[in-house]
């Protein structure tokens, strides 16, 4: 993926649309940065502390928090290996000025023990992208993900898998229970959400989302731990 190239996108970018993810009200008061946090100048590099081993194969899995006008205000990325899909490392952008807009979950877009790095979205995705790309990781995995790709063209030139496409299936997912209600396909009818999900792998019924696009993504990579399938069952849930 050509990376310069790529942010072409963002010139392309049509008018937003309400997504279930968001919804229309007041802008919320611009986030301060904290000590966790850090801005980066457009004239600077962005840079992570996360540095990779080049002798695994890694995957990375990445989740997104929206504004009220449906833009992308941070980005979350969980970096796993790709056998045991451990968690090897995070990466966590908040975008500027789409934070200032305000959303949903604006509350807790500092609430996370991963460093955040505040830049503009031109920055972070040609970052990511390169990190990406130099750390040999063609594989993104996220939950519901092509809300996710549909909100980060610029990444369209990666292989995307949808980790809901598995997770939602009997035939997949062994911690689905017998009395659960199933379509002929085998996916629940209902309840097959991160958190519902979560409950069933870890019977831990008190777990909840945070909503941080960094901790969402740590824990979707979890359930792709928990449910233990080599990656290559993943290829029916390529996007």
């Amino acid at each position: 993926m050509n990376v310069n190239s790529s942010l072409d996108f963002l010139n392309m970018i049509k008018t937003p649309s309400t997504s279930p993810r968001t919804k229309a009200t007041q802008p919320a008061p611009e986030p301060k940065p904290t000590a966790e946090t850090k801005t980066v100048a457009a004239s600077k590099p962005v840079s992570a502390p996360f540095v990779p081993d080049s002798s695994k194969d890694m995957i990375a899995v990445i989740d997104t928090e929206t504004n009220w006008r449906d833009e992308v205000m941070s980005l979350g990325v969980a970096l796993a290996d790709a056998e045991t899909f451990a968690l090897l490392g995070k990466r966590y952008y908040i975008f500027n000025p789409e934070c200032r807009v305000g959303g949903m979950f604006s509350g807790v877009m500092y609430k996370t023990d991963a460093k955040a790095i505040t830049c503009t979205r031109d920055e972070a995705m040609a970052d990511i992208g390169q990190f990406l790309m130099d750390s040999g990781i063609s594989r993104i995995f996220a939950y519901n993900a092509k809300f996710d790709l549909g909100h980060l063209p610029e990444l369209c030139g990666f292989e995307w898998f949808d980790i809901m496409r598995i997770a939602a299936y009997r035939q997949y997912n062994k911690f689905i229970p017998e009395t659960a209600p199933c379509c002929k396909t085998g996916r629940l009818k209902t309840n097959y959400g991160v958190e519902p999900i979560m409950h069933m792998l870890t019977g831990n019924g008190g777990y909840r989302e945070t909503h941080n696009a960094v901790n969402d993504a740590c824990d979707e990579l979890k359930i792709v731990e928990l449910l233990a399938l080599p990656l290559d069952v993943y290829e029916c849930a390529r996007i």
